[in-house]
């Protein structure tokens, strides 16, 4: 499996913040997306989910003020799941990838 460490290089690309915007823009989708924060030596389950282009953590306080970044920890992200919304049923579930580029192109989230 993949992962993807948010380094510099993820901060310059502010993925969350470029999935929030896809987001807005297909509202019918939700993704769910998994991985672990880095915190003094162990990880710690991270899960965030992105509807209508705005970010919830399920497992972590996270920053709703624009100006931040959406988590203030290291943070490696290892998997990618879209469903269709609203969530009724399993047959809701779209696809899945570990690749954290993957979802920036509009066209996978169809």
């Amino acid at each position: 499996m993949e992962e993807t460490l948010a380094s510099r290089t993820m901060a310059e690309i502010d993925l969350i913040k470029n999935l929030e915007k896809i987001s807005s823009k297909i509202p019918n989708r939700i993704l769910k997306i998994q991985g672990y924060i880095l915190k003094e030596n162990h990880k710690e389950q991270l899960e965030i989910i992105i509807f209508k282009g705005f970010s919830s953590s399920t497992t972590h306080p996270i920053e709703i003020d624009l100006e931040k970044k959406v988590i203030e920890f290291s943070y490696i992200l290892t998997n990618f799941k879209l469903y269709k919304a609203p969530l009724k049923t399993k047959d809701n579930f779209i696809r899945e990838n570990q690749n954290s580029v993957f979802f920036l192109n509009n066209r996978n989230w169809i």
